[in-house]
């Protein structure tokens, strides 16, 4: 049978998928972050790989990510034509952004020490130059990005989701392998030169090994589905070619402008001692969570918001608005109290050991929470930009985005000096809440109105309900600690274990008692996958 006689998988159906093969990538993930920690802690070669996949890992988050501007165009266009129409179409954008990220890629080689320069100044020598080295290894990224990218939408927009969302894994596998051998070669001489300049290409050559394998495993997926080759295609007048131009080209600038203030972190990152390589580990613990979680509300939703952008579906596209908002609320509101009650008992469980020390801990434990305030904020931004890129709309995410820049800059110069590294992350928070406001601002004038106050409503209900759960999170957890201990990892994962239970449990049973629709979604949604378990 053919993929066009397939039934269409139902929004529950394909969050599942996503979901579970998200977990997966993340587990080797969080397996990488680990390895990573043990062989290097927070020293020279992780603050220098901060700053060196800086641009990669802005290109392959913006234009390889799921839910980035690539995938975004080409699911918005893709889904609107027939199936016949596809592989000239993704072959011939393939063609374009090909060559365009050709160049920058040679440049990136090219002007690596230029780059780490203007991105951080602060840098000592020797860990600016493992960042140069490890820079000119990851280039090629560049060009990988684009193509993860435009895979991602066309597999999507086929009706296939899991390759795309298990495939990082690879590159989480390559680095993991690379470090053991590194390991393995070198021994004990963990602080050798001859260790930390290994460590560095280890890291790079990884990466880059992970993003090819990446690339070819939906290239191989892509050509059976019937969705395009690997093939030169110069034909701009194809149907749809320039429709994905005008949403891919505005959506990209606008979530490159976001990605600039991840720069803007780090520039001034590169004055505070390690903080580049704070932020990641704690980033890292942040994002396991909140790229499952995103991927299940903003990979289905998407779709659905694209087919009811006329004036006589609005109504239903407010209530799918409202749906994204409240899952996002659900699901991120108890992970935030998780991560500020109990920072420091996930930062001993999942990093300390080796050579990360418990003076390491101590320094990512403040950011951990930080990053966990701003979770809500993050991915509702998203939802809201997905409304726009829906309707057609690139410009306006563009114009916030580039006002949101001028903001972040301020406020990393207001917050980094009194807060330090958590400063930094304070700022993006005030960014990202900023945006939520002008857009649903904007919204609400062009639907001819938002129920506001109903939504806002519902949203400080489960504000305080995630302020009750942290707290019992946390009472327990210290209760634990007084009479059990925590001398080694099987009681702090026990004591973690427990805690987690009771912070999601009060939350859930409290979140029942305000009768909200999207609770009972929620609840519908694990459900069924624990019948199916």
């Amino acid at each position: 049978m053919s993929d066009q006689k397939k039934p269409s998988r139902s929004l529950v159906g394909i969050a599942g998928i996503v979901a579970l093969a998200t977990l997966i990538s993340k587990v080797f993930g969080l397996v990488r972050e680990q390895a990573i920690a043990a062989a290097f802690g927070v020293g020279p070669v992780v603050n220098a790989y901060a700053y060196a996949y800086v641009i990669p890992g802005f290109l392959l988050i913006l234009l390889g990510g799921i839910n980035g501007p690539f995938h975004s165009a080409l699911v918005s266009v893709l889904s609107k034509r027939n199936k016949s129409e596809a592989a000239p179409l993704v072959e011939t954008v393939t063609t374009l952004v090909s060559i365009i990220l050709l160049i920058i890629t040679v440049i990136l080689i090219i002007f690596a020490g230029t780059f780490i320069d203007l991105l951080a100044p602060g840098l000592e020598e020797q860990t600016r130059a493992i960042a140069v080295q490890q820079l000119q290894i990851m280039a090629p990224l560049a060009l990988l990005a684009g193509l993860i990218g435009i895979g991602f939408g066309t597999l999507n927009a086929a009706d296939h989701y899991w390759l795309p969302s298990i495939s990082p894994l690879f590159s989480s596998l390559a680095i993991v392998i690379g470090v053991g051998f590194l390991a393995w070669l070198v021994g004990e001489k963990i602080n050798s030169p001859q260790y930390i300049q290994l460590g560095g290409m280890v890291l790079a050559g990884g990466t880059l090994i992970g993003g090819i394998l990446q690339w070819v495993a939906q290239l191989i997926a892509q050509s059976r589905a019937g969705m395009g080759k690997l093939r030169w295609r110069f034909n701009w007048r194809i149907p749809g070619v320039m429709d994905v131009m005008k949403v891919m080209g505005p959506a990209t600038l606008s979530s490159g402008m976001l990605h600039i203030n991840v720069y803007t972190d780090l520039f001034f990152a590169s004055f505070i001692e390690n903080a580049a390589a704070t932020m990641r580990y704690a980033n890292f613990i942040v994002l396991t969570p909140l790229g499952i979680i995103s991927n299940m509300i903003l990979v289905p939703f998407l779709p659905v918001f694209s087919r009811l952008t006329t004036p006589e579906n609005w109504p239903e596209l407010k209530l799918r608005i409202r749906q994204g908002l409240l899952l996002t609320a659900l699901t991120m509101l108890p992970l935030t109290a998780i991560f500020i009650a109990l920072a420091p008992l996930i930062i001993k469980v999942i990093y300390q050991r080796g050579a990360f020390t418990s003076g390491d801990a101590d320094i990512v434990v403040p950011v951990l929470m930080a990053y966990g305030v701003g979770m809500f904020f993050y991915l509702g931004r998203d939802i809201l930009v997905r409304v726009f890129y829906a309707l057609g709309d690139g410009e306006t995410p563009f114009k916030v985005s580039i006002f949101n820049i001028f903001l972040n800059g301020f406020l990393d110069f207001l917050l980094y000096k009194p807060f330090a590294t958590p400063g930094l992350v304070l700022a993006t928070i005030g960014v990202n809440v900023t945006s939520m406001m002008i857009f649903l601002w904007i919204l609400h004038r062009r639907l001819h109105g938002l129920p506001l106050k109903e939504w806002g409503l519902s949203l400080l209900g489960l504000m305080g309900i995630s302020i009750i759960a942290g707290a019992g999170s946390w009472g327990i957890s210290l209760a634990w600690e007084e009479v059990l201990g925590s001398n080694n990892i099987f009681l702090q994962l026990l004591q973690l274990i427990l805690a987690l239970g009771v912070a999601f449990s009060l939350f859930l049973i409290l979140a029942m008692q305000l009768k909200l629709p999207e609770v009972d979604i929620l609840l519908s949604r694990l459900l069924q996958k624990f019948k199916k378990s």
